[in-house]
């Protein structure tokens, strides 16, 4: 059994692949704390594992990319302790099979790679993927397989905490697909605009990278707020894989094995 393990910095999103098969068996998605300590994830993966009958001693391999690096080494101290063997992480030097077109390799988000991975595997051809998750992020890949860079905006929820703090009379909202277009209150006002505001982005980002990749280019969306946010994008999302971070770990811990 493959535990694959994607360290965001809202949500910790986390499966297990059985019999080296190509199909996730299980994932989970919890709150990323900054402060938990190999124990207690430990303690949380063991709890998981055992609701779906399996246990640690079926792990034969781990791998993990992480947006906070406290906690990448808190992932392989778990492994170490608790797996008994060292756990992957995606970083500079391990393998993935794609080349970095980027003035600085080094500075590509683990995630944004993994998930770059996944969708050419998937397409084998130009693919961008868009990422809905603590910020949106764009990512491009080219015709050869070519990392070629990207766009990072805020995302949703950090745009409506900063409405909530820099703005006196708003109140906080919960992010919620909008009633209408037009809001009948203050609270539906923030949701339409956010939503609305959101969508059109991706629209207008999408359709400029097509511009320079090509009209054909497939445009894969991923991350937490994907399913709230895709519905109001109009044509410019090919498809949805809330999985697909999962899946380009699969891929490249087999890329990195003997």
């Amino acid at each position: 059994m493959l535990l694959v393990v994607d360290v965001g910095n809202t949500q910790t999103h986390f499966g297990v692949f059985v019999d080296a098969g190509e199909e996730l068996s299980e994932h989970w998605r919890f709150a990323t704390v900054r402060e938990s300590t190999g124990d207690e994830l430990g303690a949380a993966l063991s709890n998981l594992l055992a609701l779906r009958g399996l246990a640690f001693t079926d792990v034969r391999g781990s791998i993990v990319s992480s947006t906070v690096p406290q906690l990448s080494e808190q992932w392989t101290l778990m492994s170490e302790r608790y797996l008994d063997q060292r756990m992957l992480v995606v970083g500079p030097e391990i393998r993935t099979g794609m080349p970095i077109r980027m003035d600085n390799p080094r500075e590509v988000g683990a995630d944004r790679l993994v998930n770059a991975v996944a969708a050419y595997e998937r397409v084998k051809d130009a693919c961008v993927v868009v990422d809905f998750g603590t910020a949106i992020t764009y990512d491009a890949v080219s015709a050869a397989g070519e990392y070629l860079g990207g766009i990072i905006t805020p995302g949703a929820e950090i745009s409506i905490d900063a409405l909530y703090e820099r703005a006196a009379k708003l109140p906080k909202v919960e992010l919620a697909a909008p009633r209408s277009l037009i809001g009948k209150s203050t609270v539906d006002a923030i949701r339409s605009g956010i939503v609305y505001g959101f969508a059109g982005q991706v629209d207008g980002i999408v359709r400029r990278l097509r511009e320079e990749l090509g009209p054909d280019t497939r445009v894969i969306a991923t991350g937490g707020l994907a399913g709230l946010l895709v519905p109001f994008v109009r044509e410019t999302i090919d498809e949805v894989d809330d999985l697909l971070t999962l899946i380009g770990l699969r891929l490249i811990w087999e890329r990195n094995q003997p």
